[in-house]
């Protein structure tokens, strides 16, 4: 397939041996993941032919473009099967995205039978990465997901007008973050497990202003407010 000067040859005989072979492996084979690789080692080597033999690069031009005529065509296959837009029907919905050895990885939307979608980044067949998910009852998470769940930082946003900005663990509330309620109020502090638990700064509406600790959602210990005229207030719960 590819013909190279003799003394070419006898200069790099072990390297363009090697190359030969690893260039056939590349047209030949069926198109995968191993061919990807295969396709950088011989890179290199032409790379480090032409260096040492800067004058048959003109001999070795042809030849090298013929191979990568060759290569491109196996690449054009390849981004068909793992790089374009698939349509994926499932039981459970359908997909549109990216796909790498028939799973869902890279980006790609799922549309569920039950109105709800997620749009964003995928691994090995499950939300993983930055994503927006909609839920059916008009609630949005848009944030970190990983193996599927919320993990990471996020933003959930609830029909009824309140919202979440923190952090997120096995899909729960849990770590530092701020509650915005619908009413104007604002909490801001340490959740576990969904709830509020630890320290906590409770701003009102209403400019007053409360600072105690939670836990299981509920306001334990003792609590001071600073009210907007500037008194201070201690409930103990």
């Amino acid at each position: 397939m590819i013909n190279l000067n003799n003394k070419i040859y006898l200069n790099n005989n072990n390297i363009l041996l090697e190359l030969i072979k690893n260039l056939n492996q590349v047209i030949n084979n069926s198109t995968n993941d191993a061919n990807i690789r295969i396709l950088g080692d011989v890179i290199n080597k032409i790379n480090y032919v032409i260096n040492e033999n800067k004058k048959y690069f003109e001999l070795l031009r042809n030849d090298i473009t013929l191979m990568l005529n060759q290569i491109n065509k196996r690449f054009d296959k390849l981004e068909i099967n793992n790089i374009n837009n698939q349509e994926i029907i499932f039981r459970d919905g359908k997909y549109i995205g990216q796909l790498v050895n028939g799973l869902r990885e890279g980006k790609g939307i799922f549309f569920g039978n039950n109105g709800e979608r997620y749009d964003g980044e995928w691994r090995n067949d499950k939300f993983e990465g930055k994503g927006i998910y909609y839920y059916n009852n008009g609630d949005r998470y848009e944030g970190d997901w990983k193996n599927g769940i919320k993990e990471g930082k996020g933003i959930y946003y609830s029909i009824d007008g309140n919202r979440y900005e923190g952090n997120f663990r096995n899909g729960n509330r849990e770590g530092k973050g701020i509650y915005y309620y619908k009413n104007g109020n604002i909490y801001e502090g340490d959740f576990r497990n969904g709830k509020r638990e630890g320290k906590s700064i409770f701003y009102f509406y209403n400019g007053d202003r409360r600072m105690g600790d939670y836990y299981d959602d509920k306001k334990i210990g003792k609590h001071v407010t600073l009210t907007s005229n500037g008194n201070v207030e201690t409930e103990i719960y």
